[in-house]
């Protein structure tokens, strides 16, 4: 039974049996906080469940929203850009968000759906997911892509600004670290600024391929 309104959340929605064939098709029917009534549908994790590594984004954009996996837009091209450069086995990662539908607000011109950026409210509606992914994969290290991912594990007092890239203590039964989500990387005013952010990201990943 779904509760109240303003109680319900993702775990109103989890299945008997709990593995991640289960998890992603409950997910699909996920009605735990309102983003879903503008999404075009769930978008789950993917990546094996041998996954050493889980990368944990924001929310799911405007092509991923459309074809229901994560990652596959401009910033997962820039996030497998930077795997290759870091020498990360891609094989090795499983890629997720912290919310899985897509928020978007209308641009003033045009048909463009914008980012919007999900309520602490809804983050933590969808959070069951995202812990019941990790409880699943117990992967070595967890990369927690930009301030909401980060925020969402480590608490709101988090900045990502002043901690990123290196090994943070938590209670998470992972090694965790903490870096820019790779759309940051896309918005830089120039392309000087876009190559030595993307240095900057790829320095990050290089800490966590040391450890594999």
């Amino acid at each position: 039974m779904v509760s109240k309104e303003n109680e319900r959340s993702a775990a109103d929605f989890f299945p008997e049996d709990i593995n991640m064939s289960s998890l992603a098709d409950a997910a699909a029917s996920c009605e735990g906080c309102d983003i879903y009534k503008n999404a075009t549908q769930t978008v789950f994790g993917e990546g094996k469940t041998t996954a050493q590594i889980v990368f944990v984004g924001e929310q799911p954009g405007d092509q991923e929203d459309r074809s229901g996996r994560p990652f596959v837009g401009p910033a997962g091209r820039v996030l497998d850009e930077a795997l290759a450069a870091s020498g990360i086995d891609r094989d090795l990662a499983y890629v997720t968000n912290v919310v899985k539908h897509f928020k978007w607000k209308p641009a003033p011109r045009g048909k463009r759906r914008l980012h919007e950026r999900p309520r602490a409210s809804e983050v933590d509606a969808c959070r069951p997911w995202l812990d019941a992914e990790l409880l699943l994969l117990q992967p070595r290290v967890i990369v927690l892509l930009g301030a909401t991912a980060a925020q969402a594990l480590l608490g709101r007092q988090f900045r990502v600004t002043q901690q990123r890239g290196i090994w943070l203590e938590t209670e998470l039964n992972a090694k965790v670290l903490a870096t820019v989500h790779p759309s940051s990387i896309l918005r830089a005013p120039d392309e000087a600024s876009r190559e030595t952010q993307f240095a900057e990201f790829v320095r990050d990943l290089k800490v966590v391929a040391s450890e594999l």
